[in-house]
């Protein structure tokens, strides 16, 4: 008689699966908002963008990872903040078209899949999803023996939002236009293979060279997101572009927002780098302009706004928590300039 192998004997545990499912519902439910239809558990989830409040809605969609932090992440236990990471690196695309994220959905793939951890993942999600007033509607978690090593996972997110049509962004960018910038957290999700390759030999454990904490404490510091104070200025009025600042720095990012012939000059000395971003250019030896177009340098987001507008708009930001700097100006010609002394 033939040796008989269960699904479970060649690596897939659907109890497990079925048993994350529901020690996740109580945290998928208390993401829950006006629009959402149904529970987790169905082939698909329904959303309602009309009882959302949305009279003639365009949907917008947004999908990231948290790229090598993940790494740190698994090797050092923390796992919380990447959920709030994946989360962050979605919405806060969305909201550069203007959009309110409406919902969000999560991809978690391992080789044999460990409840606690993917637990205290999806906890870090669902967080997230409330920071940005979205709910978790779904997601789905891959058992895939043979593809990942022992402990190791991946993530992706997903994140639908909707805004009203005709009030996307950008729209209306000007020569004059002012750039306000919003500090970032950290190193956020961006930077992480140049950050592990000058950790090497320190260990997590140690003391980071920087600020208070162990290295792996510092650098796991999640990524800020901006869905409330941003569509609070937006819908003050005055808003004409927004960059998300992640891969490419200051550099890459704003000029994707700009409309052909309009650049941006700023004034270096506007902000001080946060001591992660020196640490990094000291002991990778970077110049200015490799380091503008690897990290954020201390800036996550910047809002381009019209001038007559910049002042109330600071206020409106800093009233919703955000540390803001009048970074510089929309300029005649193409990409970004910098001027002015930095420290």
């Amino acid at each position: 008689m033939a040796q008989t192998i269960s699904y479970r004997d060649a690596g897939v545990d659907i109890e497990a699966g079925d048993a994350l499912v529901e020690r996740i519902k109580p945290l998928a439910a208390a993401t829950a908002r006006p629009g959402q239809m149904d529970g987790l558990g169905g082939f698909g989830a329904l959303f309602d963008p009309r009882a959302a409040g949305y009279r003639d809605p365009v949907l917008v969609a947004a999908t990231d990872g948290v790229g090598t932090k993940l790494r740190i992440a698994i090797e050092t236990g923390l796992l919380h903040g990447v959920g709030i990471d994946l989360v962050a690196m979605c919405v806060n695309d969305l909201i550069c078209q203007g959009a309110e994220p409406l919902f969000f959905l999560d991809y978690y793939a391992t080789g044999r899949l460990d409840i606690d951890a993917a637990a205290r993942v999806i906890a870090g999600i669902a967080d997230g999803c409330r920071a940005a007033g979205c709910a978790l509607i779904g997601g789905e978690t891959a058992e895939m023996p043979g593809m990942y090593r022992a402990g190791d996972f991946d993530l992706a997110g997903f994140a639908v939002g909707a805004l009203e049509r005709g009030t996307q962004l950008p729209r209306a960018v000007a020569e004059g236009d002012v750039l306000l910038a919003l500090a970032s957290s950290g190193l956020h999700s961006n930077g992480f293979s140049l950050i592990r390759r000058l950790a090497e030999g320190i260990g997590w454990d140690a003391p980071a060279p920087f600020v208070g904490g162990t290295l792996g404490e510092a650098l796991l510091t999640p990524t800020r997101i901006y869905v409330r104070p941003v569509l609070a200025a937006i819908r003050a009025g005055g808003v004409h572009a927004a960059a998300h600042i992640t891969g490419g720095g200051i550099t890459g990012n704003l000029p994707r927002v700009l409309p052909p012939g309009l650049g941006a000059r700023i004034d270096r000395a506007s902000w001080s780098l946060p001591p992660v971003f020196a640490w990094a250019r000291d002991a990778a030896g970077l110049d200015e302009p490799e380091l503008m177009r690897t990290f954020n340098c201390g800036i996550g987001m910047i809002l381009v706004v019209a001038p007559d507008r910049a002042a109330a708009l600071e206020a409106v930001l800093r009233a919703a928590g955000e540390t803001v700097w009048r970074l510089g100006e929309v300029v005649a010609g193409s990409g970004v300039g910098f001027a002015g002394r930095s420290e």
